[in-house]
């Protein structure tokens, strides 16, 4: 795909809504929708705040193969990412991508233990648009 970055950048940033999956115990996928990335490195790596209870940080933990997908229903696009994601619990991650009211969520601040970053590599990707798909690597 020519010039992947941008086109697919552009597109994960005007969406208000991400979707991660994760692997269950049995090899299941599962899909939750989630807040969009507080940060992107290009589209090769993107943070996500989350519980650390949460059931996804276990299956990450024991699992962290992962994909994350955008869509813009507007105009029927699509871009999934596959990849890995690690379970990050160090306050220099936690304060890169902590903002204010964070603690609507997270009662205790950027130090609160239930608070965690996912943070995702992607390895590919598939774009969907005008009715074709394809494929690229990241």
């Amino acid at each position: 795909m020519r010039d992947a970055e941008q086109t697919v950048g552009n597109l994960i940033d005007k969406q208000s809504v991400s979707f991660i999956s994760s692997v269950d115990a049995d090899g299941f996928p599962n899909t939750k929708a989630m807040l969009p990335p507080r940060k992107r490195e290009g589209i090769k790596v993107f943070y996500f705040t989350t519980n650390t209870s949460s059931m996804r940080v276990s299956q990450f933990m024991a699992n962290p193969n992962a994909c994350i997908y955008f869509c813009d229903k507007r105009f029927f696009r699509g871009v999934m990412l596959v990849g890995a994601v690690e379970v990050l619990h160090d306050s220099k991650s936690k304060e890169m991508i902590w903002r204010d009211g964070d603690t609507m969520y997270y009662s205790k601040g950027v130090t609160d233990s239930d608070y965690c970053v996912l943070k995702f590599t992607a390895h590919k990707g598939r774009i969907y648009g005008n009715f074709k798909s394809e494929d690229f690597l990241v």
